[in-house]
C-alpha cells in the first residue's frame, strides 16, 4: 500500500515540478514583463519606504498653504485642505496596494476551495453550487459593492471582504472547469484506488496541477481590486477621512480640473495606471511562461 502510494506521488508530481527550474527564467524574459516588476517594485518602494524617507504628516493641515503649487517646501504641492500631496500619495499608494492584494488573496482562497468543492461534489451539488454563482454573476458587481459600502463602516478589512464577495464568483468557475477536466486523470483513479481522502486529493493531485493558472488569475484580481477601490473612493465611498487613498486624491483633484491644479489630477492618476499596467504586464507574464511549459 506504501509503495503504490507513493508512485501515484511520483506520477502526480513529475508532471508539475519538472521543468520548475526553468520557470523564472521564462517569466523574466520578456521585457514587458520585466518592466512591469520594475514597476510594481518602484510602487512599492515608493509607498512604503517613501514614508520613512520623506518624512512629513500626510495628514497635517497647513493652512497657510492651501492649494499651493509644487516648491521646494511642497515637491507636489498641497490640495485644498493643505495636506502635502506628495505624503499623502506615498500613504495612499499603501491603503491601495495592501486592499488590492489583499482583497485578490481572499478572492483566490474561496474562490479556488468553492470550485474544487463544487467540482468533486455529486452533481446535483454541483448544479445547485454553480447556479448560486451564477445568479450571483448575474447582479452587476457596482450594484453588491456599494450596497455592502453603505452597509459596513468603510474601513481596510471591510474594503478587502467588500471587493473580494465579488471577485471569488469568476475565480470558482475557472476552477471548478479545471477540477472536472483533471479529476478523472489515471493519476486522481489511481489516488482514490488506495483509499486517499477528498480533501487530499484536492490539495495534493488536483490544486498544484492549476495553481499557475489560479496565480495568473490572480494578478489580473489584483488590478481589478485596486481598480475597483478608486472607483468606489472616488464616489466617495472610499476609505474614510483622514486615510488618503489614491480614488479619493483623484476624486478631489477633479473638483479643480478648470483651475490648471494639475498636481491634484494628475499624480493620483498616474499612480494608478502605473499599477494598473504593471500588474496587468505581471500577468501577461506569468501566462506566457505556463503557456510556453504547456507546449
Amino acid at each position: 500500500m506504501i509503495s503504490e502510494s507513493l508512485l501515484v506521488d511520483e506520477i502526480s508530481s513529475g508532471a508539475v515540478h519538472g521543468e520548475r527550474p526553468k520557470f523564472m527564467r521564462r517569466f523574466l524574459s520578456s521585457g514587458l514583463t520585466r518592466l512591469g516588476v520594475g514597476m510594481l517594485l518602484f510602487l512599492a518602494l515608493f509607498s512604503f519606504v517613501g514614508p520613512l524617507v520623506y518624512r512629513h504628516s500626510a495628514v497635517a493641515s497647513h493652512l497657510l498653504n492651501t492649494a499651493a503649487s509644487p516648491s521646494r517646501q511642497f515637491p507636489l504641492g498641497t490640495d485644498s485642505a493643505g495636506h502635502n500631496v506628495l505624503a499623502q500619495l506615498m500613504v495612499g499608494g499603501q491603503s491601495s496596494l495592501e486592499v488590492g492584494f489583499a482583497a485578490a488573496a481572499v478572492a483566490m482562497l474561496f474562490g479556488t476551495l468553492y470550485g474544487m468543492l463544487s467540482g468533486m461534489a455529486w452533481s446535483w451539488l454541483d448544479a445547485v453550487m454553480m447556479r448560486i454563482v451564477d445568479i450571483l454573476l448575474s447582479i452587476p458587481a457596482i450594484f453588491i459593492l456599494l450596497f455592502l459600502n453603505v452597509v459596513f463602516q468603510p474601513s481596510i478589512l471591510i474594503m478587502v471582504f467588500v471587493l473580494a464577495s465579488t471577485a471569488w464568483l469568476s475565480v470558482s468557475r475557472l476552477v471548478r472547469a479545471e477540477t472536472l477536466s483533471i479529476k478523472n486523470q489515471v493519476y486522481v483513479e489511481a489516488a482514490h484506488a488506495v483509499g486517499a481522502g477528498t480533501w487530499r486529493i484536492m490539495l495534493r493531485y488536483l490544486l498544484p496541477n492549476f495553481l499557475g493558472i489560479v496565480l495568473v488569475s490572480a494578478t489580473f484580481q489584483v488590478a481589478d481590486a485596486i481598480l475597483a477601490m478608486a472607483g468606489l473612493s472616488f464616489l466617495g465611498l472610499g476609505l474614510p477621512p483622514p486615510t488618503p487613498n489614491w480614488g479619493a486624491m483623484l476624486s478631489d483633484g477633479m473638483n479643480y480640473m478648470f483651475q490648471n491644479s494639475w498636481w491634484l489630477i494628475y499624480p493620483p492618476g498616474i499612480c494608478i495606471l502605473v499599477a494598473e499596467v504593471s500588474i496587468n504586464l505581471i500577468g501577461d507574464g506569468l501566462r506566457n511562461a505556463l503557456e510556453t511549459r504547456e507546449r
